[in-house]
């Protein structure tokens, strides 16, 4: 993404200011449903942010008081029906790859959920780096409820890794709504605001990410992911190498010169 000031997306709404990018799902009148066209732009924003130093951090919301209704149920649900193997095949792989990229970009993503985020929204979040939540929110991983199996987008990996097995399994088998005093009690919500906050206190937060050590941030979260795999003695090893290559880092540099002064940092994120 060469400049982020001028993306102009056709299926979501894309706003950028000071180091924040903004996705906005927008389509309120049906509670912000995905088609197959706004899966693949998804994708593809976030692979381009891999290469993008300008975007810092990332907030996605909803527009309409809801956040994300999963797949459309007329254009993606009823095509689905009648596609073949390969077809199919295809999809799933899209919609997994749109995973990948959230959670492979550099940038801290942080999901605003009010309302409803359920199916794909739900995977969306799961994904998210932080999930800033409302009590009004309804969070559902609901394969089930049509025909599918709970294994979908990585929820059978990913989810239980913030909540926990057990929750993870009676969310995934029964499809049912956790609202939003329950996400924030297992832990999918990192945070609760009033619906009314809730925009700009995610903003905020990807404010102060975007002024922090951004190389640092990035650092973090692949090892998040990458040590999932990892033994703890491998993991030791691996974080020794990466804290290492941080302290390469004109950041870190300027982070000491600052406390020596006894003033703040200001972060260049290289």
């Amino acid at each position: 993404m060469k400049n982020p000031a001028d993306f102009k997306p056709e299926h979501f709404l894309w706003h950028f200011e000071s180091g924040v990018a903004t996705i906005t799902f927008n389509r309120p009148e049906r509670k912000n449903p995905l088609t197959f066209e706004s899966y693949a732009e998804l994708r593809d924003t976030f692979r381009s942010l891999t290469d993008s130093d300008q975007v810092k951090a990332v907030v996605i919301t909803g527009a309409g008081g809801n956040f994300c209704s999963g797949g459309d149920v007329h254009e993606i649900i009823g095509p689905l029906t009648e596609m073949d193997t390969a077809g199919l095949r295809e999809f799933t792989t899209m919609t997994g790859d749109l995973i990948i990229a959230i959670m492979s970009c550099p940038q801290v993503v942080i999901t605003a959920i009010d309302g409803v985020c359920v199916g794909a929204g739900a995977a969306i979040a799961m994904a998210s780096d932080l999930r800033f939540g409302t009590a009004s929110s309804k969070v559902a991983f609901l394969f089930v409820r049509v025909g599918l199996a709970g294994c979908d987008m990585g929820a059978c990996s990913i989810l239980p890794r913030i909540i926990g097995q057990g929750r993870a399994a009676d969310l995934l088998y029964s499809g049912r709504v956790m609202d939003g005093a329950e996400a924030a009690h297992c832990g999918f919500f990192n945070r609760m605001h009033e619906p009314s906050d809730l925009a700009s206190e995610a903003a905020t937060f990807a404010r102060r990410i975007a002024d922090g050590p951004t190389l640092a941030h990035a650092m973090t979260k692949e090892m998040l992911v990458r040590e999932w795999d990892m033994n703890a003695i491998d993991a030791v090893r691996e974080e020794a190498i990466a804290q290492a290559k941080c302290m390469e880092t004109q950041d870190f540099h300027r982070a000491y010169h600052a406390f020596v002064k006894k003033e703040r940092p200001r972060f260049a994120g290289d």
